[in-house]
């Protein structure tokens, strides 16, 4: 009866996990701790009402602030009431209203739900993958994920010393220097050359418009990744403006007191001229070196004051607004050097090139600030929007999912622009997915309408960036990313479910259209992406895929299963199509396998046990699930990427036996070669500790592909979007 009611409450069958050969489910002790919890009064009985009580519990816990699809909750309708009957009568497995705790035991092993423990267990795992593994597999591992990055800071550092070197020798082995303005000169000096790369490197990273034309190369976007990422910015605006105080100190505490001492006119005389002495200390001030000098630190302590977090929180307009500064600051850095005192000017060569680059791309920013365009704005809960626009035609630059825009309301500000992931892009019909965790983000909220579509004007600025621009080298894909920097591949994913819709037919083909479908879902539950590819009236299509058949497993990790809520519209529509497509297609030519996973621990045995109930419990009426409001299913605990890579190889070998098998039938000799290698991209973006698993876990499988003669390859790809 109990295992009936299970089935009923999960039309699709088992949870993915429930399947698998490496789970550990509740153990007997970890049962009785439930059941006694369960046992209110202690009477050796589990009443219903017993069970509804740690439901109410629970649900407090899970879900606090409790959203549409939260059906299971304590309410005044008659649908509340229903839907928590059919979930409690399922645990229950009987119409009885007790049971007696022994027989409870063995209904609640029959749910089959993960150990407790086994969150740790998965932990565990991850930590202890590299102990079982030689060194030297780590230290690879670790510079396939940094190697690059390292590499470029190599870089930078390495001209910064360079430089710095350079004046340190020549105004330390130049006699007539040190006569003249002493160690102070040699400190300046020094930390101006060391200044000029690092204003070169400081500028270039805030062109958006060369990060994205530098990401058509993988690898040069592997070597430079600034693009999105605040952290070199700020690092390398922290040793820029580091190096101008010390070389300001230089000059305010050493040369100009130096220079201006009479016993050193002489000196002085030598290196500037018979007219430039005697010179007070306050005509060094004066200088234009001096002025310019000044005035452009000081500016650069006013621009740091305003980029701190706290003013960024406070208001993000005035953050913005401080960073126009940088162009006075640029100005009177090129104006610095121009008086010839020690040498030619060449700052104002490091930063021509960057500086222009910038201003043509804020002069573009500016301009499309005031050519607005109509867009729709809709609320789709308290915490994400949805912004539908259709692109003018004068654009210039064609926009794909995955790249990201910045996005102006002039309703709510002109100055402020915003970057936003792309999340579908339609012909001309781009819509993007806005989470709304911040000032400017809820005053978007704030100004559509909770019933309804809102009509706004927003100015666009991009496209930039181009994330993954060797997915599509790939037919075979696992995307593995954590919290909202996987969003660009979840654009992806929607942008190709929708193509394959549109080719072949689908609940989004368009009306009318020759590949459209009759509107109706056959067999359609729950969107379950694990789910075995049958086709019509159930007649087995396993091994029978298009030529240009392409599959893709998404993983997304992330704490609370709460963020999961902003884009599950988005996944939940690709989870529709592929329903449809494995209901009423015998030749697949998209598959997409959904899988979310939330790694935060449960409290307690009680509450971990009901977040898989409520989980697994979907209904014809009510297909999602009842916590994360996805259509596929959730894991909860972090992902074991060691097995999930290992299960992906072998169902790689299967597919592949399966294709050779029909190319060589279909083959027009004995003699021909069948088969290609099957590579295969792992796509990943966050913490660096899981992608030097992943990284290691793609070699070896690519090793074992050529000692098995699969030639299967594992392509290790990692992405910075945040």
């Amino acid at each position: 009866m109990a295992e009936e009611a299970i089935r009923q409450a999960f039309p699709t069958g088992q949870h993915p996990v429930q399947s698998s050969d490496d789970v550990q489910y509740l153990n007997d002790d970890e049962v009785e701790q439930f059941i006694q919890d369960l046992d209110h009064n202690d009477d050796g009985f589990i009443d219903y009402k017993e069970v509804e009580r740690k439901l109410d519990q629970a649900h407090q816990e899970l879900v606090a602030k409790p959203l549409a699809h939260h059906i299971i909750k304590r309410g005044h309708d008659s649908h509340d009431r229903d839907a928590r009957h059919v979930f409690l009568r399922g645990m229950m497995g009987s119409d009885a209203d007790r049971i007696s705790r022994q027989d409870f035991a063995g209904i609640v092993r029959q749910w089959n739900v993960p150990s407790f423990k086994q969150v740790k267990k998965e932990e565990e795992a991850e930590k202890a993958y590299f102990r079982r593994r030689p060194g030297w597999r780590r230290i690879r591992a670790y510079w396939v994920v940094h190697g690059p990055e390292v590499a470029f800071l190599a870089l930078v550092i390495s001209m910064q010393i360079a430089f710095g070197v350079w004046q340190l020798v020549k105004y330390s082995t130049t006699p007539k220097y040190k006569a003249a303005f002493g160690w102070g000169a040699v400190m300046a000096k020094t930390c101006a050359g060391a200044l000029y790369p690092t204003f070169f490197f400081l500028i270039l990273s805030m062109s958006r418009y060369l990060s994205t034309a530098l990401r058509r190369s993988y690898y040069i976007s592997r070597f430079i990744n600034w693009d999105l990422s605040q952290e070199f910015h700020i690092r390398i605006s922290c040793v820029a403006i580091l190096l101008a105080t010390l070389h300001a100190l230089g000059h305010l505490t050493g040369s100009f007191v130096h220079g201006s001492d009479p016993a050193n006119e002489q000196g002085v005389a030598n290196v500037l001229g018979s007219d430039s002495v005697p010179r007070s200390y306050i005509d060094y001030i004066r200088s234009l070196p001096g002025f310019t000098g000044l005035t452009g630190l000081g500016l650069m302590y006013v621009l740091s004051l305003l980029s701190i977090p706290q003013v960024r929180r406070w208001n993000y307009e005035i953050f913005q607004l401080g960073h126009l500064l940088m162009f006075p600051i640029i100005g009177l850095m090129m104006a610095h050097g121009t008086a010839h005192l020690l040498q030619w000017p060449m700052f104002g060569y490091f930063l021509a090139f960057p500086t222009l680059l910038v201003l043509v791309e804020r002069a573009i920013r500016i301009i499309l600030g005031f050519y607005t365009i109509s867009a729709r704005l809709k609320v789709l809960d308290e915490e994400a929007v949805e912004v539908t626009a259709v692109i003018p035609s004068e654009r210039l630059w064609k926009y794909r999912a995955g790249q990201y825009i910045f996005v102006q309301v002039p309703k709510i500000s002109f100055f402020q622009w915003h970057p936003f992931t792309v999340s579908s892009c339609h012909g001309k019909e781009m819509t993007i997915h806005i989470k709304t965790d911040g000032n400017w983000t809820r005053r978007l909220r704030e100004l559509g309408d909770a019933s309804g579509e809102s009509e706004i004007r927003i100015g666009i600025n991009g496209p930039f960036g181009a994330p993954a621009q060797r997915f599509y080298d790939f037919n075979y894909s696992v995307i593995i990313g954590a919290g909202i920097g996987v969003t660009p591949f979840s654009g992806i994913l929607a942008d190709l479910q929708h193509k394959d819709d549109f080719d072949h037919g689908g609940p989004s083909a368009p009306t009318g259209h020759p590949a459209s479908s009759n509107g109706i879902l056959p067999g359609m539950g729950v969107g379950h992406a694990d789910a075995k590819n049958d086709g019509p009236a159930g007649n087995d299509c396993t091994d029978d895929y298009a030529d240009d058949y392409r599959r893709v497993d998404f993983h997304w990790m992330v704490r609370e299963k709460k963020y999961l809520l902003w884009i599950s519209d988005l996944l939940n529509e690709v989870s529709v199509s592929q329903s449809w497509h494995r209901d009423n297609e015998r030749r697949r030519h998209l598959e997409i396998r959904l899988n979310t996973h939330v790694t935060a621990k449960s409290k307690s045995v009680v509450t971990h046990v009901y977040r898989w109930l409520l989980e697994m419990h979907r209904t014809k009426e009510h297909p999602v699930s009842p916590l994360t409001g996805l259509l596929n299913p959730t894991h909860f605990g972090r992902p074991d990427f060691d097995r999930i890579l290992d299960e992906h190889y072998e169902e790689m070998r299967e597919h592949q036996l399966r294709m050779r098998k029909k190319e060589s039938e279909s083959s027009s000799g004995p003699g021909e070669e069948v088969g290609k290698e099957l590579r295969v991209g792992i796509f990943y973006c966050g913490a660096p500790v899981v992608g030097e698993i992943l990284a290691d876990k793609c070699h070896e499988l690519t090793t074992r592909g050529r000692h098995d003669g699969s030639k299967i390859e594992y392509h290790f790809m990692i992405e910075v979007f945040g």
